[in-house]
């Protein structure tokens, strides 16, 4: 590449080492490249890295020790931002956005763009009923850390749920969790270093790319179709890019609502194994399909995949509770990782009520009931939304999303400003694409979308869109 003069070179070379510092490729304590690499890798003269470094040096963001080289400086790393407001629009899409206008809004909004149930829709009295018993509970259970693994009456319901999925496991290989976001935090911290590929579906769960964001590793997206990832583009991503993870939902994906069927997982495992690749399977949906569909765990029976989930969809949001399953020495790890950023595993408090909810034998009959009232619901959603011209790109077999695309092409994220000025909370497609490629889609949470306010306000929001 040509230079126009010295200086100019010089401020490249300072220029390049700040950007490794401040993506965290280069760390507090790390060793910078040797001058003869750096040279050779920037193109330009030993003189050139050595000025270069003697002026960062000066800055105070590296410094020299004598005989061994140049070195980050300990308090050269700014506080790792997650989200850069660089516009309204461009805060209006990041993958933060739904997440906190669903939590800090207050009752009085209407939340079609959360992804949560209504309250009402919940098993309270089966949790109240549990909350009475635990009253009544040993004091140690009130009072005492969690296990490192959790609960062991919760992890064995938890494998005979896997056996019915043809996953054979031991309670070695589950280990309990405080959420489910903190199980995949966990994975992260384990599997992942900074710079590290992790493939990601297009368009997937808007927190997948915010908490992998935080893991400071780079994020690809594949293509998403009604059948799965597009396979042809994945193997092509495997080739050129090298991931190590890959993280899906196979069952009832998010947002889109498809289902993995059984000829995609056998090619996206194989592929997965040729590369070395390591799938981590969120499972959170699975309880909401009318029949089970194809699990890439039971098909890799733990070997490469791993598998996650919680109860906050079908029991409690408040009761938080998570769950890895995966390879012996792979969970021995992750506890270790536990125990030094939880002390423990999850609240006994939690794991206790979440216990006795399943085992109670009630807990079948809620979702039997929740499927039916969804079913209901998503029929008479896409009737709503039909009449606006919003149209869904698939109907799902079962769970509580609609991944609809809007009327003319119309920017989703606009539409979402405007709705929250009328109370609303709708989710745009972008907040879920790595390659914001879903301007028009919108998500819709059947269960918050039957308020007639909701088709109102949208039908004069569109009208004055177009």
């Amino acid at each position: 590449m040509p230079r126009s003069d010295a200086g100019t070179r010089t401020t490249d070379v300072m220029l390049a080492i700040r950007n490794k510092i401040a993506s965290r490729s280069l760390a507090p304590g790390d060793r910078l490249p040797s001058i003869r690499s750096f040279a050779a890798t920037m193109g330009v003269s030993p003189t050139t890295v050595v000025e270069a470094y003697d002026r960062l040096a000066a800055e105070g963001l590296i410094r020299a020790l004598r005989g061994s080289g140049f070195y980050v400086s300990t308090t050269a790393l700014p506080p790792l931002k997650l989200a850069e407001a660089e516009s309204p629009r461009a805060r209006a899409v990041d993958p933060f956005w739904v997440s906190r206008q669903s939590l800090d809004s207050d009752d009085a909004v209407l939340k079609p763009g959360c992804g949560w149930l209504p309250s009402d829709w919940m098993p309270n009295d089966a949790l109240r009923q549990a909350i009475r018993r635990l009253a009544r509970a040993d004091d140690n259970l009130l009072a005492y850390y969690g296990s490192t693994r959790g609960s062991l009456p919760l992890r064995r319901l938890l494998l005979a749920r896997f056996a019915e999925e043809g996953i054979q496991a031991t309670p070695d290989e589950v280990m309990l969790t405080s959420t489910g976001t903190q199980s995949l935090d966990l994975i992260c911290r384990f599997l992942l270093r900074p710079g590290d590929t992790v493939m990601i579906d297009d368009p997937c769960y808007f927190n997948f790319q915010a908490l992998l964001k935080a893991h400071q590793v780079k994020i690809i997206g594949v293509p998403y179709t009604p059948t799965g990832p597009d396979l042809t583009a994945f193997e092509a991503l495997l080739n050129a890019e090298r991931p190590r993870v890959y993280l899906t939902n196979s069952a009832l994906h998010n947002p889109t609502g498809a289902t993995l069927p059984p000829q995609t997982a056998h090619r996206l495992l194989n592929a997965a194994a040729q590369h070395e690749m390591i799938i981590i399977e969120d499972d959170i949906f699975a309880d909401f399909e009318p029949e089970p569909s194809v699990r890439l765990a039971a098909l890799d029976g733990l070997n490469r995949v791993i598998r996650i989930g919680s109860f906050s969809k079908t029991l409690s949001a408040s009761i938080r509770c998570g769950y890895i399953a995966a390879q012996r020495d792979w969970i021995d790890g992750l506890v270790d990782l536990q125990v030094a950023t939880n002390f423990g595993g999850p609240s006994p408090v939690a794991t206790e009520l979440i216990t006795q909810v399943l085992a109670g034998g009630s807990y079948r009959k809620h979702m039997e009931e929740l499927r039916r009232k969804l079913a209901r619901a998503r029929r008479e959603v896409v009737d709503r939304l039909h009449r606006l011209g919003i149209e869904p790109w698939l109907l799902p077999r079962g769970g509580f999303y609609l991944w609809c695309r809007l009327p003319d092409r119309l920017d989703a994220t606009h539409v979402a400003q405007a709705a929250l000025a009328e109370g609303i909370v709708l989710a745009p497609g972008n907040v879920f694409s790595v390659s914001q490629g879903a301007s028009d889609f919108m998500r819709f949470n059947v269960a918050h979308t039957l308020d007639p306010r909701i088709e109102r306000t949208l039908a004069e929001v569109l009208r004055k869109a177009r």
